[in-house]
């Protein structure tokens, strides 16, 4: 994988991959800068903040700002996680420039005015209403809740309706001028463009930016068996199972993606096959991994009518037990690492998509690896190897988060 990667005196990196058939480019501004840094007086900032830039500088207002964008065609927008925040664009390359001028205005002198964050800060409100009236979401925060306790990771991106009520303008301003520095940031671009030129407008536009540089704690959590319910007479209950994953940079991680794919990846998977074509008991049930700095997580989700959630529990762990015991075949090896090597291939085919994985993996410390190194890893894997992955991150403690009409206790021993 050929990428070009410049380090400002500042500290701002610059990285970037020239795709010459495409005549558009990519550009993500990645903020080391999520939830699990926040303090609970900040619980939802990184995501109030995302909002918040949105709304422009002294030089720049948001009409301007969508103006701008509009104007030229692009599509931009930004999202974020537990661990980072990512600005992007996709514009055409001529139109790069005003880019990377609108980004650098936005994460070096957001203006912050009062109205707005009073104006946004109902926006942020209906977003979380609207993750609450959808009993998937709650039921993958009730996991989420229950496998990391009072770690940083536990607590929701959004925030709450009373820490987005209560944060002042003091306490946003307080946490950018933390989080957001040169040094905690990665410009990534990927397209028709010259590194070169592209490192000039960076400097340009942001060479003389200021700040501190960031660390963050890796606390490893104490996972137990738990069980999460948000008690609700819906008319299906919401499962999300699972235990303790593996850290993003671990090198069995390839391993358990594979594991995932045999259990819950696709409409061949055992679950799939098991729970919604031979019993009809739900229309969705797959399979997800979460990896972080230093833990991950690793689950399964399916919907199903409430009599039957614990038929469903008994059948995820019935098919878990049998991956870890029995393995799995040479036909479900060979699909899944073909699934996966063709959904690889194709995630990278557009700009944004590999301008993703080209700044996620710069952020986060992951190394680089083009699709035929990746490829030979996934090929390398032998059958003990996907079993040991599934052993490690599916043997226990397990955790529970679900939405429908029970009780806590009528579950504890599905975790046991």
């Amino acid at each position: 994988m050929h990428y070009d990667l410049t380090t400002l005196p500042n500290g701002l990196r610059v990285i970037s991959q020239n795709m010459p058939s495409v005549r558009s480019v990519a550009i993500g501004c990645w903020v080391d800068a999520g939830s699990r840094d926040e303090t609970p007086q900040e619980a939802g900032a990184s995501h109030f903040l995302e909002h918040l830039l949105f709304k422009g500088s002294e030089r720049l207002s948001a009409r301007a700002i969508s103006e701008a964008f509009d104007a030229v065609g692009a599509r931009n927008n930004a999202f974020t996680s537990k661990e980072y925040t990512c600005y992007w664009a996709r514009l055409r390359s001529a139109d790069l420039p005003l880019a990377a001028d609108i980004l650098g205005e936005m994460l070096q002198r957001p203006a912050f005015r009062q109205h707005e964050i009073d104006s946004e800060r109902h926006v942020v409100l209906e977003e979380i209403n609207m993750n609450e009236d959808d009993p998937t979401d709650v039921a993958h925060e009730q996991f989420v809740t229950a496998l990391w306790d009072d770690h940083p990771l536990a607590p929701p991106i959004l925030g709450t309706k009373d820490s987005i009520s209560a944060m002042t303008r003091e306490t946003i301003h307080g946490y950018w001028r933390r989080r957001y520095s040169p040094r905690s940031t990665v410009v990534a671009a990927v397209g028709d463009l010259d590194h070169a030129e592209l490192v000039d407008l960076v400097t340009e536009k942001m060479g003389e930016w200021k700040g501190l540089e960031l660390s963050r704690v890796a606390d490893i959590p104490e996972i137990g068996p738990r069980v999460k319910v948000r008690r609700r007479d819906t008319e299906q209950s919401h499962i999300v199972f699972g235990a303790e994953g593996l850290s993003r940079g671990d090198e069995r991680r390839f391993a358990v993606i594979v594991a995932n794919h045999v259990l819950g990846g696709g409409m061949s998977s055992r679950l799939f096959r098991e729970i919604r074509e031979e019993r009809g008991l739900a229309y969705a049930v797959h399979a997800f991994r979460m990896p972080f700095l230093e833990t991950g997580a690793a689950a399964i989700y399916a919907g199903t009518t409430p009599s039957q959630t614990f038929e469903v529990l008994k059948l995820i762990r019935t098919e878990l037990d049998k991956v870890m015991g029995d393995g799995i075949t040479d036909d479900e090896l060979d699909r899944a690492k073909g699934n996966i090597k063709g959904s690889l291939a194709l995630s990278l085919e557009d700009t944004n998509g590999r301008m993703t994985q080209l700044g996620r993996q710069e952020l986060t410390g992951v190394e680089h690896l083009s699709v035929d190194e990746t490829v030979a890893r996934i090929e390398a894997l032998t059958h003990e190897d996907i079993v040991d992955a599934a052993r490690k991150v599916y043997s226990g403690p397990y955790v529970l988060g679900l939405v429908g009409p029970f009780d806590e206790a009528d579950f504890e021993e599905y975790v046991q």
